[in-house]
Parts: structure tokens; sequence; C-alpha cells
């Protein structure tokens, strides 16, 4: 066979490729909605800026960040719905923060630099 005519089977390949990761991406999604969007507990896509909520997520990531000179441990929260980054300021570590860890968490959002965040929230590990 000539390389010209695997140059189709090769982009449908890739086609059904992204297209199964994008299907499971999906998938993630929804379970997490599922698993942490409970009466009382609210969306990170749906909270109010300025207010005062209670959400529950998975933290994709967690990086220690220094911000005017002084460490802080930041992390991603992730619920399905969306994301918001968590900082805890003047802390370099805290026991059980770590990616793929389940928490739920209670504090005032705001917007730094176009970003939702959450400065030193209220916090509780769910365990697995």
């Amino acid at each position: 066979m000539s390389p010209v005519s695997d140059k189709p089977r090769e982009k449908s390949r890739l086609r059904r490729s992204i297209s199964r990761w994008a299907n499971a991406q999906d998938q993630e999604s929804r379970d997490l909605l599922k698993t942490y969007v409970q009466p009382g507990r609210d969306k990170i896509a749906e909270a109010q800026d300025r207010e005062v909520v209670r959400l529950r997520g998975t933290l994709r990531t967690v990086t220690l960040t220094p911000r005017g000179g002084v460490p802080s441990l930041e992390a991603e929260l992730y619920d399905g719905s969306g994301s918001i980054t968590l900082v805890w300021l003047g802390r370099r570590r805290i026991v059980g923060i770590d990616p793929g860890v389940s928490i739920s968490v209670e504090g005032r959002i705001g917007l730094h630099e176009d970003r939702r965040i959450m400065f030193n929230p209220r916090y509780e590990l769910i365990p697995s």
C-alpha cells in the first residue's frame, strides 16, 4: 500500500482517538457532578462571586507559589462544572492536600487576575 492511501486511515484513527478522549472527559465531568454536587452545596460554575459558598470536588493540582514574598500553597479544585483556585497564604504544605484528593471547602470567592480564587478556605478532607 502506498503512503498516500494510509493518510485517510491515520486521520480517521486520530479522530476516533480524540472523540473517545473527549467522551471520557465528558463522562468524568458528569460523574464528578453526581458525586460532589448535593443539596446545600454549590456548583463551582454557578457559585456567586463575593459570596460565602460551600464547594466539594477533587484537587487537580497543588503547587507552592510565592505571593508578595510570602509562601502560599495553591490548589485547583474541580467538581465537574468548573474549577477554582484555592490559596492558603503563609503555608508551604498542608498534610493531606495533594492532587487527586477529594475535599470540601467553605469560603468567599473573589477574582484575582481574571481567575476565580478563594483565599484561606475552611476545608475538610473527604475519605475515599
